[in-house]
C-alpha cells in the first residue's frame, strides 16, 4: 500500500509540465536541481537552531531585558499534594466553591489553603514577562536575519526586479547554494516552532495577541491553530521545493519575514513598559504588513503563479492548483489580519 501511495505521489504529472520525468532532474552540465531527499536536512537544521536559541535566549536576550528594566518575577509553588495535583491535571483548573469544599475534607486541610494552592498553581502556568521577552527576541533574531539574507541572496538576481524571470527556463532551472540554505533554514525554523509548541508560552493564534483586547481562540485551539500552521507552512515550502518553484518561494519567505520583525521588536518593547517605543514599532510593522501582505503578494507574487504559467505551459499541472490554492488561502489569512490591524490601528489613533 505504502509503495503504491509513494508512486501516486510522485506521478510526474503531479509535479512537472507534460513531457517531464523524475530523469530529466538528474544533476548535468553544470545543472543542479533539488531533490526531495535533501529535505531530511532541515531536521538537523532545527536542532541546530534549538542550540542557537537556547543559547541566544540564556545570555543576549536575559542581559537585554535587564537592561530594559524587566525583572524575573519568582513565583511561589504550592505546597507538594498529589490529590490537589491530580484533580488540577484531569478535572478542573478553577474549581467551584462545593468541590473546594470537598477537597479541602479529602486533604484534611482549610478551605483557604486548597483555594491559595489552586491560585498558585495555576499561577505557574502562566508564562513570566521575561519568558515571554525571551521568545519575542528569539523570533525577532531569526526573522531580521532572515531578511537580512533573504535580500543578500536576492538583491542581484533578475527575478527580485523582473518576476517574469522567475519561470524563464522552468522547469531546468539550476539550484543556488543560497536558495539551499535559504530554504534549509526556513524550514528548520519551522520544524524547531513545531518541536517546542509544548513548552512555549500560549500565544493566540491571530499573531495579536498582545494588542488585541479579545481572545479569538481557547488554548486547545490555539495550540492546533499552530501545529496546523507551522505544517502548512512546512509543507508549502517543501512542496515548492519538490517542484522547483524555487525562486517564487524564496521571495514568498522574503515578502514575509521583512514585516514580522517589526511586530517581535514591538512585542518586546511592549513588555519593558517603552510605550511610545512599542508604538512607533507597530505603526512600522503595520505599513510593512500592507506593503508586503496585502500588496505586494496578491499584486506581485500571486499574479506570478496564477497568470505568467500560462504563457510557458498550455497544460497546467496539478500542482499548479495545489500551491496556488494554498497560496490563495494564505492571502485570506493577509486579509483577515489586516483587518485586525486596521482595528487596532484606528482605536489607537482615534481613541488616543
Amino acid at each position: 500500500i505504502l509503495k503504491t501511495l509513494n508512486s501516486w505521489f510522485w506521478w510526474e504529472n503531479i509535479w512537472m509540465p507534460i513531457n517531464c520525468t523524475w530523469e530529466h532532474f538528474v544533476d548535468r552540465d553544470g545543472l543542479v536541481f533539488p531533490k526531495p531527499h535533501q529535505l531530511y536536512a532541515t531536521i538537523p537544521c532545527a536542532l541546530v537552531l534549538l542550540i542557537i536559541r537556547f543559547f541566544s535566549e540564556r545570555y543576549v536576550a536575559i542581559p537585554l531585558a535587564k537592561a530594559l528594566g524587566i525583572k524575573n518575577v519568582r513565583r511561589v509553588k504550592p505546597q507538594p499534594n498529589p490529590v490537589l495535583e491530580s484533580y488540577f491535571r484531569e478535572c478542573s483548573k478553577h474549581p467551584s466553591q462545593s468541590e473546594i469544599q470537598g477537597l479541602a475534607k479529602k486533604c484534611n486541610c482549610t478551605v483557604h489553603l486548597v483555594e491559595k494552592w489552586f491560585r498558585r498553581r495555576r499561577n505557574l502556568e502562566i508564562p513570566t514577562v521575561l519568558r515571554k521577552f525571551q521568545e519575542a527576541f528569539w523570533r525577532f533574531s531569526f526573522y531580521l536575519t532572515s531578511s537580512i539574507a533573504g535580500f543578500i541572496f536576492l538583491y542581484d538576481k533578475p527575478w527580485f526586479y523582473d518576476i517574469w524571470q522567475t519561470w524563464v527556463g522552468y522547469p531546468f532551472q539550476t539550484l543556488l547554494p543560497s536558495q539551499y540554505w535559504y530554504y534549509m533554514a526556513e524550514i528548520g525554523f519551522y520544524w524547531s516552532l513545531l518541536f517546542t509548541l509544548g513548552i512555549d508560552n500560549k500565544r493566540k493564534a491571530s499573531g495579536l495577541y498582545l494588542f488585541a483586547s479579545t481572545s479569538f481562540f481557547p488554548p486547545s485551539q490555539d495550540f492546533l491553530a499552530h501545529v496546523i500552521h507551522h505544517l502548512a507552512a512546512i509543507g508549502l515550502m517543501s512542496g515548492s521545493w519538490c517542484g522547483n518553484y524555487v525562486r517564487l518561494g524564496t521571495l514568498v519567505m522574503f515578502v514575509h519575514d521583512t514585516a514580522d520583525f517589526w511586530l517581535e521588536a514591538a512585542k518586546m518593547f511592549n513588555y519593558a513598559h517603552w510605550e511610545k517605543t512599542c508604538n512607533m514599532l507597530f505603526i512600522i510593522f503595520s505599513i510593512a504588513f500592507f506593503i508586503t501582505r496585502i500588496i505586494l503578494f496578491p499584486f506581485w507574487i500571486l499574479r506570478a503563479t496564477l497568470y505568467q504559467p500560462t504563457y510557458y505551459s498550455t497544460t497546467p499541472v496539478i500542482a499548479y492548483f495545489l500551491f496556488n490554492g494554498q497560496l490563495l488561502i494564505l492571502q485570506g489569512l493577509h486579509l483577515y489580519w489586516g483587518y485586525l490591524i486596521f482595528k487596532i490601528l484606528r482605536r489607537f489613533l482615534c481613541l488616543k
